[in-house]
């Protein structure tokens, strides 16, 4: 990889540690699917912010839902029999949640209950969704990763319209992951993990992708894993396997990278705050959310149609 200019390097400090009382000394099926066989006390992923600035964190294999406020204190917001992953607000109400058991689910974040809102497509199980994000028009897409890699790039991405249509954008993607939406909404970039890169997948007037590229190439043991989007177009990229988040401008150069503490599994990003430039980072590894101020702000994100 070549830098015409080397990217400034900012270390990430750490905003709230999960609370020993919820840390899980156990097995789990998931981790030893995911994580080698090797316990671990808690996996956070899918941060996502409310409107008066609590955010919403997952933990895959304890299928557990916590809240945590500004000030870090944590909350239990629903345990359930699942795997949940990414999540973005349906409505002011309501979570919607990529879970690789159970399909999409939704969550009542004031009663904590769980229910099913979209489990299979034509009575076919999906492989194990992973993430999703709404667009301006309240068309939503997810990934569909399973166990899917360069081994089998069979990984897949889907949009689900308003009206109840699911149509499948890609089906060869070895591992697909975090997923994002351009400024203008014509782009969608997609990390495709095991192959430690990003796809930029050019979204068409039909509804259909074309010319879909490879934008932005890591390295390392872990390749790109959540994605966010600022205001000015520039992607940032949660790097687990390197401990790292890229921040790339328009050309896929990294402008910034944000680094985490040794041994950190840096996997997802949300932006806060009021103006939203505070970045925040699940370091899944040591159960910890992690910040950093940036200069320029996230992009807003959107919630379900009819919200």
């Amino acid at each position: 990889m070549f830098f015409v200019q080397p990217p400034e390097v900012r270390e990430l400090e750490i905003f709230s540690r999960m609370p020993e009382r919820f840390r899980r000394k156990e097995r789990s099926a998931w981790a030893d699917a995911n994580r080698g066989g090797q316990p671990v006390d808690s996996f956070l992923e899918g941060p996502v912010f409310d409107a008066t600035g609590n955010l919403y964190l997952t933990d895959i294999p304890f299928g557990r839902i916590f809240r945590i406020d500004a000030a870090g204190a944590w909350e239990l917001v629903a345990e359930y029999d699942g795997e949940p992953n990414g999540m973005k607000f349906l409505n002011a109400r309501e979570l919607l949640i990529t879970d690789y058991k159970n399909g999409l689910m939704r969550l009542d974040i004031a009663s904590g209950q769980v229910t099913s809102f979209l489990e299979r497509r034509n009575s076919e199980r999906f492989k194990g969704v992973n993430d999703l994000v709404f667009d301006a028009h309240g068309n939503l897409y997810f990934t569909d990763q399973g166990q899917s890699g360069l081994h089998e790039p069979t990984g897949r991405v889907y949009r689900l319209s308003p009206e109840g249509r699911l149509d499948l954008l890609l089906a060869n993607v070895p591992s697909p992951n975090g997923v994002v939406l351009s400024p203008d909404e014509k782009v969608l970039f997609v990390a495709a993990t095991r192959g430690n890169c990003v796809w930029r997948a050019p979204l068409m007037d039909d509804g259909s992708v074309a010319k879909v590229g490879q934008f932005f190439t890591s390295y390392g043991p872990s390749g790109p894993d959540g994605l966010a989007m600022n205001e000015e177009g520039g992607l940032l990229v949660a790097n687990p396997g390197l401990g790292y988040v890229w921040v790339l401008n328009r050309r896929a150069e990294p402008m910034l990278v944000l680094r985490g503490p040794a041994g950190a599994s840096t996997t997802n990003l949300a932006f806060g705050g009021a103006d939203r430039c505070m970045l925040h980072v699940t370091d899944s590894t040591h159960g910890h959310v992690l910040r950093a101020t940036l200069e320029v702000p996230g992009q807003r994100l959107h919630r379900g149609p009819g919200d």
